[in-house]
């Protein structure tokens, strides 16, 4: 009898080794395909955000507006006065290109959707007539239905303003055509329309073909503890203790105002669905702003995005955004379960 107490000693102890190895096993295994899938990201990343890739896509972009297919108020800097001078690639996702460049001692960032100026949807209204022969309220008209396609908003053709501020010239052609590869970014749209009204919305300073320039900014990341490093903005002799509270105090009530206006200051609640540090920057005076609004947007398209057919409320989630499942009818409830402060 004495034999037994020892030998379930020995099988616990047996146990507990083999325990320990498996999850040695398993650990290493994660730490290998984490490996694997990080040089893989990497790999796939420098390959596209490069130094040598972004320079023949300005390169081309050049191309173009030398060859008369394209124009904008940056083409002159860009291209031939070397005023904007390019630095380094900062993102790039499926087409959609972000770089910070130097424009007359002024760092700024240049974006586009899509590298090529070619690859945008062309408007064939350009090839049938003559481009100068297009009444500008033709063009207002064009400009108010591709934004009522992109925001699912009508708006009057007072407000295109921003869209469309150039008038017939030499480069008629081209501006209609940059116009519209431009009318095709949600970005675009969003920032060109809002940025008077919104304090929490980029800032455009021109543009390039389908390139468009924006302010920049200090932009947040998951690993800081404060989401922003604050040394950029509150400067080293203010990055004392009661500074850098003081400094996240402001920032986290200009989150909530920026909450607060996107749900109740415009015509209908603008929902954000794709909420992460990244997304958002903070200016100088500790407003917070967002950079990415790809995943934005205002109350009706919103509705039509959830309104879906479903088999349980997994089924309704759409990135940051989510409903409910009404199992009867099978379908998703149109109103938005959760809110931008809630995510």
């Amino acid at each position: 009898m004495r034999g037994i107490p020892g030998f379930k000693r020995l099988r616990l102890k047996i146990w507990r080794r083999c325990s320990l190895v498996l999850l040695l096993l398993w650990a290493a295994c994660w730490m290998v395909l984490s490996a694997l899938l990080f040089l893989l990201h990497r790999s796939v990343f420098s390959e596209r955000c490069t130094d040598e890739n972004s320079r023949r896509i300005l390169a081309r972009l050049c191309l173009d507006y030398s060859s008369g297919a394209l124009t904008g108020d940056l083409c002159e800097d860009l291209c031939v006065a070397q005023k904007l001078v390019y630095k380094h690639c900062l993102y790039y996702d499926r087409g959609k290109k972000v770089i910070q460049a130097d424009w007359r001692g002024q760092p700024i960032i240049l974006k586009s959707k899509k590298e090529v100026f070619s690859s945008y949807q062309h408007l064939s209204m350009l090839e049938e007539v003559e481009t100068q022969d297009i009444p500008e309220a033709e063009i207002l008209l064009m400009v108010a239905l591709e934004v009522k396609n992109v925001l699912g908003l009508e708006l009057s053709n007072n407000t295109m303003g921003p869209l469309w501020t150039k008038r017939k010239g030499p480069r008629w052609k081209a501006q209609v055509a940059s116009m519209w590869s431009l009318l095709q970014q949600e970005e675009y749209i969003y920032f060109s329309l809002l940025q008077d009204f919104s304090k929490h919305m980029l800032r455009i300073i021109g543009s390039c073909g389908h390139f468009y320039a924006v302010e920049y900014l200090t932009a947040g990341h998951a690993w800081h503890k404060t989401i922003f490093p604050l040394e950029n903005v509150v400067g080293p002799s203010l990055a004392g203790h009661r500074s850098k509270v003081r400094a996240i105090t402001d920032i986290a009530l200009s989150f909530l105002d920026m909450v607060q206006h996107f749900d109740n200051d415009f015509s209908h609640r603008l929902h954000l669905c794709d909420i992460k540090p990244e997304n958002f920057a903070i200016r100088h005076d500790l407003t917070v702003v967002a950079i990415d609004v790809d995943m934005a947007f205002f109350e009706p398209k919103m509705r039509d995005i959830l309104e879906q057919n479903c088999t349980g409320d997994e089924d309704c989630n759409f990135f940051d955004c989510f409903s409910k499942c009404n199992l009867k009818i099978r379908k998703c409830g149109a109103q938005r379960a959760n809110n931008n402060l809630q995510v």
